[in-house]
């Protein structure tokens, strides 16, 4: 193999083909156009790997020819080649793209439940409380002085066996001393009283009531299966509310000067 591609070289170099002489000039296989390397060294070395000289034959004689059918054609056609190359793979590159596809493409639907539950207790709530009740009398000499509070409510009882109540119980008699007193009244019949009145749902306290520090009394009284709002077996009104009227004893013994008591509400439901 290497005495062919000997022989093949040297007839590219000796032949009278003037395209393969061109080419022959062109790429510097002459002795005088090597400053470094001579044609017999280059020759040499395509000796001793033989199939690079081969290739080298085929790559000048290729040129050669490609000269002769004009140069377009001949870049042309490894563009026409590469094209139906592809053109064969394009069945198989779209087969093998399919199969590597996502699976997450394919539609899938998940369900599942989920139990919810809501215990319902029942409850009460009391709301806008003003800060003071201010009770004052007519003007007239030693009536008994008189104000009323709004108090409004939210309730909910439980059906059947429920029930609930407002209560009020005094936690701080007056001060100072020397006035009106729910603990120790001046005088016998000096007392804090109060009566009730318009409660929209619930059954209103009866008659009157006397404030005691001791001992919670009615203000309204729920019974079962009652609610706030939503019409129904509940009030309309939401929320709902009763009007507290109080009535303190003028007492001549009492001091003159600004006398306060503290009163606490207390709202229940079962």
């Amino acid at each position: 193999m290497k005495v062919l591609a000997e022989e093949k070289m040297q007839n590219f170099f000796k032949g009278d083909d003037e395209m393969a002489q061109r080419l022959g000039r062109r790429s510097a296989l002459r002795p005088g156009s090597l400053p470094t390397f001579g044609a017999a060294e280059i020759i040499g070395q395509v000796v001793s790997a033989a199939h690079e000289g081969e290739l080298q034959f085929a790559w000048a004689v290729g040129r050669a020819r490609c000269a002769r059918l004009r140069f377009l054609s001949c870049v042309r056609r490894p563009f026409e080649r590469a094209g139906r190359s592809i053109m064969r793979l394009a069945p198989l590159v779209a087969i093998v793209a399919l199969l590597l596809a996502p699976t997450g493409l394919q539609a899938v639907t998940l369900t599942t439940t989920q139990t919810l539950t809501a215990d319902i207790s029942p409850e009460g709530g009391l709301f806008s409380f003003p800060n003071t009740v201010t009770l004052a009398n007519a003007g007239t000499t030693l009536t008994n002085f008189t104000g009323s509070l709004s108090v409004q409510y939210r309730e909910r009882t439980t059906q059947s066996t429920g029930g609930g109540s407002i209560t009020v119980k005094a936690t701080a008699d007056f001060t100072p001393t020397g006035g009106p007193s729910v603990v120790s009244p001046l005088s016998t019949g000096d007392a804090l009283t109060y009566t009730c009145s318009g409660p929209t749902l619930g059954t209103n306290c009866s008659g009157t009531q006397t404030v005691s520090t001791s001992t919670a009394t009615n203000v309204v009284t729920f019974s079962a299966s009652q609610c706030t709002g939503g019409g129904g077996s509940c009030s309309s009104s939401s929320p709902n509310a009763v009007t507290v009227n109080f009535t303190l004893t003028d007492d001549p013994k009492y001091h003159t000067g600004s006398y306060s008591a503290t009163l606490t509400f207390t709202i229940s439901a079962s």
